[in-house]
């Protein structure tokens, strides 16, 4: 803020005044924000680099100084060590129930922390000074602050669509490093085509499945069994509601019905679990005994149907902007050559408004292939090998959660089986985004 005003009133005394400001280059509030932002960022980068060198340089001095020479050849003594360290300083553990050498230590870390963070003001303050003294000298009339400004919010923009593909890239690296480890362990093929998911090992080899069985076609078969049915549901159901509010619907009815139909989104997903476990499980479990069929009380299609309707919203929100997006002029176009209304959507508005219902259709899929708690309270945890939707059947995210639940141990199969279903989930997303790309550049009509 000081450099703001600083910069703005420097432009203006250069020439003389209000007065004088179609001499300068560029309005005296781009000065300003130069010589802000020029300010801030030294500051910024010196806050970044500090809080990522603080932790580690505390702590190191903290061990050179209090651990002894026994501790300091046993790297797992010293972890634990430190590990008590921040439970004092975090409040976790009492300091009176610490041992003498804990609350020396635990002291000793509190005392450089409050050093090191009045250096870090201290030396913020310095370099923001020294920034705002340096740009300010460099604010002349024929400075084209106005370009430096605008350079710095493109280059801010390229940073924010860089830092998105890079946390894209590092996801799918990590992901892809821990499932070459698992790979490793288990053949691909196995997983790939194995027909038995029993990822329990034993902790010593002569016990019962101290190997496990890790494969995932259960898994990849209930996932699209739930999947398929919440889709039966939610495309149609959502797609035809988005045609009826933006093309039969009186204003004051889709006033009320489209933010009524959009609160399903809004409901938490538990919620939804509570309802699919408590109420249309044994509803479906009694409509199947009057008709003589065997349905589990846990089973894919309670799933399925329950979260068909929580999607719904996604499908619906989407295809109903895009097809009022339409511009009424096809519309007309298409009456004036003698279509019906039903004809006019069919032929016309649904496939001007194609992309946007296939991303809303794509976008319902991938909710529904992450959906983890409707299945874990409606389906249940069992990877049964079946086609029967009446059955219990379990999903990819519902064993992602249970592998990496509790203090797990990332060198076992076990544990590292949850990053090959990842793994197998970002290529399935990655190949219905190809697809639907595909069905768009295909059917899409384009229109001037």
């Amino acid at each position: 803020v000081i450099g703001y005003w600083l910069g703005k009133y420097r432009a203006l005394a250069l020439v003389g005044g209000g007065k004088g400001i179609r001499k300068l280059h560029s309005l005296p509030s781009y000065y300003g924000l130069m010589t802000a932002l020029w300010a801030a960022l030294p500051c910024v980068l010196v806050l970044v680099l500090w809080g990522a060198f603080q932790e580690t340089i505390i702590s190191s001095l903290v061990r050179s100084h209090i651990v002894d020479q026994a501790m300091a050849a046993d790297h797992a003594r010293i972890g634990l060590f430190m590990n008590d360290v921040h439970n004092v300083l975090s409040g976790s553990v009492p300091i009176e129930g610490a041992s003498g050498p804990v609350r020396a230590a635990a002291t000793e870390y509190a005392h450089l922390k409050d050093i090191a963070s009045r250096a870090r003001t201290g030396l913020v303050l310095v370099v923001g000074i020294i920034a705002l003294w340096l740009v300010r000298r460099r604010i002349s009339a024929n400075l084209r602050a106005r370009n430096a400004v605008e350079s710095l919010g493109e280059k801010a923009l390229l940073a924010c669509s860089m830092l998105a593909i890079m946390v894209t890239l590092g996801i799918l690296f990590s992901v892809l490093w821990e499932s070459i480890l698992f790979f490793r362990a288990v053949p691909m093929h196995e997983f790939l085509f194995g027909l038995q998911w029993s990822p329990q090992t034993a902790m010593r080899a002569d016990q019962v499945a101290s190997s496990g069985s890790f494969g995932a076609v259960p898994l990849f078969l209930g996932t699209m069994m739930i999947s398929g049915i919440a889709m039966l549901v939610a495309v149609p159901i959502g797609l035809y509601s988005a045609i009826y509010l933006s093309e039969y619907a009186s204003g004051r009815f889709r006033a009320w019905a489209k933010p009524l139909l959009e609160v399903l989104a809004g409901i938490p997903t538990v919620v939804y679990g509570f309802f699919a476990a408590l109420t249309m499980g044994p509803a479906l479990r009694s409509l199947g005994t009057s008709l003589g069929l065997d349905v589990a009380s846990e089973s894919a299609l309670a799933a399925g149907l329950v979260m068909g309707i929580m999607i719904i919203p996604f499908v619906s929100s989407l295809a109903d902007d895009m097809i009022t997006a339409v511009p009424q002029s096809l519309r007309d176009g298409a009456f004036a050559l003698g279509a019906t209304k039903s004809e006019a959507i069919k032929q016309v508005v649904l496939r001007a408004a194609l992309p946007g219902i296939v991303g809303g259709i794509l976008l319902a899929v991938s909710r529904a292939i992450g959906e983890t708690m409707i299945v874990v309270m409606a389906a249940g945890l069992g990877a049964n090998l079946t086609a029967n939707p009446l059955e219990a059947v379990t999903t990819v995210t519902v064993q992602i959660v249970t592998l990496l639940t509790g203090d797990q141990e990332f060198d076992s199969p076990k544990t590292l089986a949850a990053f090959a279903l990842g793994l197998v989930l970002f290529l399935v997303t990655l190949v219905l985004n190809i697809v639907a790309l595909y069905v768009v550049r295909k059917y899409r009509e384009q229109y001037e």
